[in-house]
């Protein structure tokens, strides 16, 4: 698709890295609700200012910009005005609501721009749009407070991040994932604890380590969450930040007996964005990635989809 020049409120980016979300693939295939053809996927983008619209503040060509999962707001419903952007009913997506970074360049409102620091390449900024801005608010707002027990179910895009900031936050972190061989990796990621769910139960594993305060689930299996529940403490939560389109029968009565909780999480604001970068920069926390030429993103597509990324796939110009 053409390059748009930018209206009122909005910035052309030419970009420089996107990485690819499990939910690309639902835009490629047009499952995505709100989606449709044309479109060009793609929602955790970096790269660089390259022309700003008419009634644009405090941006300027040449900057350093990433553009993650939340693209834009109403600006006037409650979400907006208490701050709470990415829950506006009219919230925008790239690659959704609008040509995504499957692109050389991409037209966005300067709203949706969070500022990448020095320290972090394109191909790093890229993924903290949409996997590390969700997995950093989710544990940072997840209740748990440094020395608590941390675990993190799924060592993937979204997983393999979540891991490195637990332990970067001070938590003893337990990392869960399907196999022996993703040990050696957990453990180099920072986490404390390996529990292979193929070999044993999770929850029960978790449980015998002590419990945890606060489980954050990143695989996109939502059977595995039934079987989470037994390794939180008392008061525990069991935070979803992957999950697929399964339904799923959850025990109420261990949540009501032991007043642990259950809740979604979804992405974060530019502001989010911005200091997720930052937090990386100062502990090292940085996505592992493999980058692939835009011209091959159905290749890339597919190496993610089969889950043999490690961890996330970039498409590069």
């Amino acid at each position: 698709m053409r390059p748009r020049t930018p209206a009122p409120g909005e910035v052309r980016v030419d970009v420089e890295a996107t990485g690819i979300c499990g939910a690309d693939a639902g835009t490629v295939a047009d499952r995505t609700p709100g989606g449709g053809f044309p479109i060009t996927p793609g929602h955790e983008v970096a790269g660089m200012i390259a022309e700003v619209g008419p009634q644009v503040a405090g941006w300027q060509v040449g900057e350093r910009v990433a553009v993650g999962w939340f693209g834009g707001s109403c600006g006037h419903c409650t979400a907006c005005r208490t701050g709470d952007v990415v829950h506006c009913p009219d919230r925008q997506v790239p690659g959704l609501s609008y040509p995504g970074g499957w692109a050389s360049t991409i037209t966005v409102p300067a709203a949706a721009l969070a500022r990448v620091p020095d320290g972090l390449a394109a191909v790093e900024a890229a993924p903290f749009g949409c996997a590390g801005v969700t997995t950093f608010n989710a544990l940072r707002h997840g209740g748990a407070e440094p020395g608590d027990r941390v675990a993190v179910a799924g060592i993937g895009g979204l997983g393999h991040l979540a891991v490195q900031f637990a332990a970067a936050m001070g938590y003893e972190t337990i990392a869960i994932g399907r196999g022996e061989d993703k040990r050696q990796a957990a453990q180099d990621l920072g986490a404390h604890h390996y529990i292979d769910s193929r070999a044993q139960d999770p929850g029960t594993a978790v449980r015998e380590l002590g419990g945890a305060r606060l489980i954050v689930s990143t695989a996109a299996s939502s059977s595995l969450l039934t079987n989470l529940i037994d390794g939180l403490t008392p008061h525990g939560r069991l935070t979803v930040a992957g999950f697929d389109a399964a339904a799923v029968q959850l025990p109420m009565v261990k949540f009501v007996m032991h007043a642990r909780s259950l809740t979604g999480h979804l992405t974060g604001s530019p502001a989010d964005t911005e200091q997720a970068m930052r937090f990386a920069v100062a502990t090292g926390v940085r996505p592992l990635v493999q980058t692939l030429p835009l011209a091959e993103a159905e290749r890339a597509l597919k190496v993610q989809q089969a889950a043999d990324a490690r961890f996330r796939m970039v498409l590069t110009p």
